[in-house]
């Protein structure tokens, strides 16, 4: 199995099995996330079809899910900064 192959399905894998963001399988696999993209909304299809349909609903799934992580984001921030100044007030 060539290099990119290989990259490309290990990736996709990851993303199916944990429901894992572009995000985080590019910070597992020491990859940009362009790259994480491109191989999986691109290069998949070539590979493996019915692997790209079950990525293509987990990044569907996350799409329609990232502004609540954003939202809980931004709540953590802030409750960790409050934290932060009643420890140094």
């Amino acid at each position: 199995m060539d290099d990119l192959r290989e990259r490309v399905l290990t990736l996709a894998l990851y993303i199916a099995e944990n429901g894992a963001t572009v995000r985080d399988a590019a910070k597992q696999f020491g990859v940009s996330k362009s790259t994480v993209h491109k191989d999986v909304t691109c290069r998949l299809k070539e590979y493996h079809t019915g692997l790209f349909e079950r990525v293509r609903d987990v990044l569907e799934q996350n799409k329609s899910e990232r502004h609540l992580r954003g939202g809980y984001a931004t709540r953590e921030k802030y409750r960790l900064l409050q934290k932060n100044e009643a420890h140094t007030t």
